[in-house]
Formats: structure tokens, sequence, C-alpha cells
């Protein structure tokens, strides 16, 4: 038995030769390469990501220059408008199509009278009166025609203007019917 004894321990001699104890390379190669492949996925798509900003970063930076020269346009618009709206552009362009100040109004009043004297727009030419400095003067009230029945009359440059005889209190006036009496409405 000895030799049987002897020739097993020199096969497993043998065996452990070619076999080392341990992990064997054919085991560590499937780790090895996991791990690169973890490192270099994440390194890829960490220069995806990158890349991503930096492309986000350059649209935002062109949206704000494509934003600065839209207000700039928006504001050169907008001087434009409020230049063409002043009253002087507004009385020139008037003239310029041929308009003629109109003559002094006449209101309607709630009960269907007409009140003030109209008159027709004379075709002379206006000249700009120069503006005045300091306050504007206080609204002046449209003149008061005199019923279609009554007797009394402007008989010369001394008489005073007639007042209305009947007309319906401010308080069952309807706010449509107040505004509508108002002067320069």
């Amino acid at each position: 038995m000895s030799e049987a004894a002897g020739g097993l321990k020199g096969r497993a001699a043998r065996l452990s030769r070619l076999m080392p104890a341990g992990p064997s390379n054919a085991a560590r190669t499937p780790f090895v390469l996991l791990v690169v492949l973890l490192l270099g996925g994440g390194l890829i798509s960490l220069l995806l990501l990158n890349s991503a900003l930096n492309e986000g970063s350059f649209r935002l930076s062109e949206l704000k220059k494509r934003t600065t020269e839209l207000t700039d346009d928006q504001q050169a618009l907008q001087r434009d408008v409020d230049s063409a709206s002043e009253p002087d552009a507004l009385a020139r362009r008037a003239r310029e199509l041929g308009m003629v100040p109109g003559g002094s109004p006449a209101f309607l009043g709630p009960d269907g009278k007409v009140r003030g004297v109209p008159s027709t727009a004379s075709a002379a030419p206006v000249t700009a009166a120069p503006k005045p400095e300091g306050p504007p003067p206080p609204p002046v009230a449209p003149p008061v025609a005199a019923p279609a029945g009554s007797t009394s009359a402007l008989t010369g440059p001394g008489a005073s203007t007639p007042q209305p005889t009947a007309t319906a209190p401010a308080q069952a006036r309807t706010p449509a019917e107040q505004s509508s009496t108002s002067p320069g409405r």
C-alpha cells in the first residue's frame, strides 16, 4: 500500500502544480472586465452629461442675447408709437389729410334737448397757439340754449346766459347720462 499511497501523493502534487490553490486567472478576468466596463461607462456618461450642459449653456447665452435684441427693438417701436401719438404729430397728420378743427360743440341732454350752439368747422388754417405756462385753466361749461317755447333771448353783449328751466335732478340720472352731458365728451 505504500506504493499506492505514494502514487496518490505524487499525483496530488502534480495536480496541485497544474492548478494552483486560490482564485485562478480565469476567474479574475470577468471581474476585471466588469470593473473596466463600469469605469469606462461612467467616464463616457460624464462626458455626455458635460457636453449636454455646455450645449445648454451656449443655448441659454444665445437666448439671452436674442432677448436683449428683441427688447431693444420693442423699445424703439414704442418710441415711434409714442412720437406718432403726440398731439402735435396728430394735428400735423390731420392737416396733411385735409382735416380742419371742428367748431363749437353742441350737447344733447338726457331729455332730448340740444344744449349749446353748434357751428360749422372752418377750412382756414389754424396756427398752433403757444402753450400757456402754469396750471391748465378750469373747464368751461358749454352754453345752454333757451328752450324752444321761451321768450328770453340774448339781446346784446351784456345779456346773461339763460338758465335751463326744468332739468332732472343729478341723482335721478344714470352714470351714462351724467357723462354724456359733461363738456368735451
